[in-house]
Order: structure tokens, then sequence, then C-alpha cells
């Protein structure tokens, strides 16, 4: 497997393009984006588990109940969710989508993100989507139209081989706020050029979502417009991937390793957040027990705050280790704070010892943060990744509707 550039587009047959229909007034940048198949493609999803769903994820069910699509039409701007007209301007959307593109209306995926309650104006949409340009190179300028609070695009590409053949699989994500995820992130958008059942694409997806996007938390708050989509064409010319034989094992590293490298980006361009911190717990009784102790603690506004003023205050990740549900023996724990600066170990079988508290501090200012911890009871693992809790995302928060 290799790491390579080209995002949603790095896969055969996919471009992408993107243009400004003018959905908030004040946007001047692109605010839709489009992602098209040469071919029809295999389909999966994941949607959030918020009760409360934005329309463009029911016309998404929809469209994906016989597992296949051709393109993905997506805004910021204005989530359509809880919204008046909300399905039928989600079905205008992909109306529009397919008069562009030329296909039926049931294989365009529908994806918004932005201002919850508020009238999506698709009719801006209707007026200027044909106005948008599809090429093999547009991966950057389709992830910059979906972005709301992003301060960054986020993108990720993997080459990998599978029945002989070199397959590649990319996408692009937005997120920074309103991120506790429950499926998914809030938007990722997924290509391969790998041959694949639905059945198979579906497990796949399902499994690497439980481990990286469902690993991931900002502010505890699950959106109600989360979707990851996947979308294969086949055109590597690979066999059929039809049964979990060693070809789906590589497609799932390679999707785990795509997925990974979103989530990590979407935790660390949290709302106003300057580190990204990863969690991760080793030797613990389960895989379950360690990755609610893991997103316990990066989920825990004392410890994300701790992160922000680079203060080893390990005690609050003991507690929030306590208050997670999982069984573990506090007097067993071992606590450790590690960054490219180096790594100090702050508690060991669940009580202090002492450490240089000024190396401590070097080590907690770095951009990346690791807060390790051994329950010394098991064998399993499993990483968490999360921000810390700065003054701009209340700023940020406190008038994102106005």
């Amino acid at each position: 497997m290799k790491i390579i550039e080209g995002g949603v587009c790095a896969a055969k047959g996919f471009t992408a393009g993107s243009v400004r229909c003018g959905i908030k007034e004040s946007r001047t940048a692109d605010d839709t984006a489009i992602i098209f198949s040469a071919c029809e493609c295999t389909a999966a999803a994941t949607y959030t588990m918020n009760r409360v769903k934005a329309a463009p994820l029911y016309v998404t069910m929809e469209h994906l109940e016989n597992g296949v699509a051709r393109a993905i039409v997506a805004n910021a701007g204005n989530a359509n969710a809880c919204a008046p007209d909300g399905m039928e301007n989600a079905r205008r959307m992909a109306k529009a989508a397919a008069a562009v593109l030329g296909v039926e209306e049931q294989d365009i995926i529908v994806a918004s993100t932005g201002v919850i309650g508020q009238r999506l104006p698709v009719e801006c949409i209707e007026a200027h989507l044909p106005e948008i340009v599809l090429s093999d190179d547009a991966s950057e300028r389709a992830n910059h139209a979906i972005m709301t609070t992003d301060t960054r695009p986020k993108t990720a590409a993997v080459e990998f081989v599978a029945g002989g053949k070199t397959c590649h699989i990319g996408g692009i994500c937005k997120g920074s706020g309103m991120i506790h995820p429950n499926m998914g992130t809030m938007l990722s958008f997924l290509t391969t050029d790998c041959a694949i059942t639905h059945e198979m694409l579906t497990d796949a997806l399902q499994e690497s979502v439980k481990k990286t996007y469902n690993r991931v938390t900002v502010d505890g708050d699950t959106s109600t417009n989360d979707m990851c989509v996947v979308l294969a064409n086949g055109m590597a010319g690979n066999e059929l991937i039809d049964w979990q034989d060693e070809d789906y094992q590589a497609f799932c590293k390679a999707l785990g390793e795509v997925n990974t490298r979103l989530a990590r980006q979407i935790a660390a361009d949290g709302e106003g957040a300057t580190k990204l911190v990863t969690c991760t717990v080793k030797n613990s009784r389960s895989e379950e027990a360690a990755e609610r102790l893991a997103k316990a603690v990066v989920g825990s506004n004392l410890v994300k705050a701790a992160m922000f003023g680079a203060d080893a205050n390990w005690g609050r990740v003991l507690c929030a280790m306590g208050y997670s549900k999982a069984p573990f023996r506090p007097e067993y724990v071992s606590v450790a704070f590690a960054s490219a600066a180096g790594s100090v170990t702050v508690c060991e079988k669940g009580e202090a010892v002492d450490f240089d508290e000024a190396a401590a501090k070097q080590i907690l200012s770095e951009n990346e943060i690791t807060i390790q911890i051994d329950v010394n009871e098991g064998e399993n693992s499993a990483t968490a990744w999360g921000c810390d809790l700065t003054y701009d995302y209340v700023k940020i928060n406190g008038d994102y509707r106005t």
C-alpha cells in the first residue's frame, strides 16, 4: 500500500467540480460540489444516529436502496435540516444534478451541511449547477466547496493491490464542529476503482467507520447531517471481491488507512483547536472497553482544557476513565504524555509519580499530543482522537447562525 495524492479523483473514472450557487450571500467561495463516476458504482453509506436527521439523508437512503449510484452532490451553508420544504428541496437538488450529469435522479447521493432550520434556497442551486465544470484534478476544489467552519481541506488517498491489479481509494471530508459521531463523520465522500460487491463494501465501510470516525470527538455533539459514503466503480479491473478473502483484507486495510487519515484531520481541525490529541489505551480486557476509555478521555472538557494550557493534570485523565462505564482497575493504571518533544510518565499504579513539570509542559506544548494509558489487564487496545478546548470554540459557536 502506498500513500498517493488525488483525493476523490485518485481512483480511475472519477471526476469532481464545484460552483458558487449563492446559498449564503456572505460566502464568496464555491458552495456546491459534485463527484461523478464514468460508470455505475456499487455504493454504501453510514448515517448519523441522531434521531433528528436532515432531509438529504432520507433522500440518499431512498436512492441507495438498490445499492448503486453514479454521483454525489453536496452543498455548504445550509443543512436543509428541520427546514421548510426539506424533502422536496433535497429531491430538487438531486434532480438538478441528474440533469447536469445526464443520469437518473435515483443515482444521485445528496448531502448538505450548514445552518439548521432555514429553508434551502434550492432555486439558486438549480440555476447555477449547470455552470459546474468537472475534471479529474478537482478534488481539492470540491473539498473547499463543502467546508463550513473548517480551516483547511481534508483529503487522503492510497494505492493498493487486489487480484493482481493496482487499485485506488481516495476521499475528502469536512468536519470541524458538532462532531461526536455515532456512525461516520460530518460529511465523508470516498471513491474507489476496486471491483467489490455491495455486501462486501457495506461490511468494510461499517467496520472501518467503527474504528475511525466513531472514535473522533470535538465537542460531544452528533450532527443531524452526518454521512459517510463510498462509491466503487470497478474500473481497476480486478476480479470482483465477493468474499472475505485476501483481496478483501487488502481493501479493508486501504480503506482503514484513508479513513484514519481523514478522522485525524477532522480532530486536528476542531473548531478553535490548536492541538490534535490522541489517546491510546492498551492492555485492556476488551477492545470495547479500551475504546470507551479512550473516547472518554479525549471527550473530557477538563482534559481538553488542560491540553490547551499544556498542564500535565493527569488526574483529569483518570477521572474521565472513571465515568466511562468501562471496566478497569484504577490501581493498575499507568499514564504518560508524549509528543515530538519526548514523553513523560505521570502516573503509575493509579498514583502520582515524580516528574519534571517543565519537561511535561514542553511536551504538551506541541501541536500533536498523545495520552498513553496502560490499564495492565489484558491484551486489547484502541485509539481515539480529539483536540484541545480553546477560547475560540465559544467565539465560533456564539454567533454561528447569525
